[in-house]
């Protein structure tokens, strides 16, 4: 069985000061560190009498269930705790500029029903979240799931985010949303959490469940219609001071020299390895294309100028986040986006460039992965986002003392 979304395995030896409370030993059950009450007394400290009263508490939250299904030493099997992520769900929206995904997903953040939306680019909030409230209620019925049990809403959009107060801070692709807060428009009526992010940082936190449970230090690359970084150091996403961090693609190249960018400037890198960039290459060579995605499915099914572009894209990008890997030095670069579905192509630009550029002591053992969750990856870190939260020891200890 998979470990839930935004679980790290953990192995306790002493007694947890001071006394454990519930959320703490429902996180110790979340994790998988403890599934049984002995456990429960050994790994804390606690009394029987305190252990079953806190497990008492997370049983009626029905956060924990207890099976008679443990394994047996001899005579009666223990019973055996254990997480129900079927306790609630959360709802999941990943707005881009011309396609917003959504989903529903369990609180194990795995996806019980999914939905991708078409939009015309420019739509302002007004108009798409009203829209996209109403699909996700159509996702919850769809999933056999009831409005009373949705727990939190996670949500990412492009560009810079203001994650306290829930609204772009800055996207010259999202014209008319800077300031404007998503949460009114998400919650429909519904009186939970909602949480907003950066896009890309969702995608990097959606591998909670795949590459960092291995992987401390990662980069993620997300290779689409644009370009930007998630990074996570020591298993913490790192947003920066404004919020900001991962501009990759805005970063000054010489290989872009005076080209004009989407977002105004002039020499960023997405102006010669941005998706955009790409349909506009292949256009002026008289080919019909309209989007990023196109452009992939033509190199998916073998076409050599859609995977030379692709390829060339990977040998610029390698050339600025090489930069990235020497300051940074990840264990891993995970690679996302539109982009990811020609994987091959792209890694092999990105190799070419990255490790010729970058120190060998940063490179020596620095691995380059598919996203775990491929096109399902921003739905993923928008639940992860609110699962993080929602499922927070503190939290829970405000859900079982309410």
């Amino acid at each position: 069985m998979a470990r839930p979304v935004g679980s790290m395995t953990r192995v306790l030896t002493r007694p947890l000061t001071p006394p454990a409370t519930a959320g703490e030993i429902f996180a110790l059950i979340r994790d998988g560190v403890v599934d049984t009450r002995s456990d429960v007394m050994r790994v804390t400290g606690l009394s029987r009498t305190a252990v079953t009263t806190r497990l008492a508490a997370l049983f009626a939250s029905r956060l924990v269930v207890e099976d008679d299904d443990g394994p047996s030493t001899g005579g009666r099997p223990p019973s055996r705790l254990r997480f129900d992520t079927q306790a609630g769900v959360v709802l999941a929206a990943a707005v881009g500029r011309s396609r917003t995904q959504l989903a529903v997903c369990d609180l194990g953040g795995e996806v019980l029903a999914a939905e991708d939306v078409d939009q015309e680019p420019g739509v302002a909030p007004g108009d798409l979240l009203p829209e996209v409230a109403k699909r996700l209620d159509r996702l919850l019925e769809q999933a056999g799931r009831e409005r009373s049990e949705v727990r939190g809403i996670g949500a990412s959009i492009p560009g810079t985010v203001d994650f306290d107060r829930g609204a772009s801070l800055d996207s010259p692709l999202m014209v008319g949303w800077d300031g404007v807060p998503l949460a009114p428009y998400l919650r429909d009526g519904l009186d939970v959490p909602v949480f907003v992010d950066n896009d890309v940082n969702v995608m990097a936190l959606s591998e909670r469940s795949g590459h960092l449970e291995r992987h401390r230090d990662v980069l993620f690359v997300k290779a689409s219609t644009g370009l930007g970084a998630g990074i996570v150091a020591g298993g913490v996403l790192q947003r920066g001071a404004l919020g900001a961090a991962g501009e990759l693609g805005h970063t000054k190249t010489p290989a872009a020299a005076d080209l004009e960018c989407r977002c105004g400037d002039t020499g960023c890198l997405e102006a010669v390895a941005g998706g955009w960039a790409l349909v506009r290459d292949l256009r002026g060579q008289g080919r019909e294309v309209g989007h990023v995605r196109h452009l992939v499915d033509l190199a998916v099914s073998g076409d050599a100028e859609a995977r030379r572009l692709i390829r060339e894209s990977g040998r610029r990008t390698g050339e600025v986040l090489a930069g990235a890997v020497n300051l940074l030095n990840p264990e891993a670069v995970v690679i996302g986006g539109d982009m990811a579905r020609s994987y091959d192509s792209f890694v092999a630009g990105l190799r070419e460039t990255l490790y010729g550029a970058a120190t060998a002591l940063s490179t020596r053992e620095l691995v380059i992965l598919p996203t775990t969750h491929g096109e399902r990856s921003g739905v993923v870190g928008c639940a992860s986002i609110v699962l993080e939260q929602v499922l927070s020891v503190d939290a829970v200890n405000r859900v079982v003392q309410a």
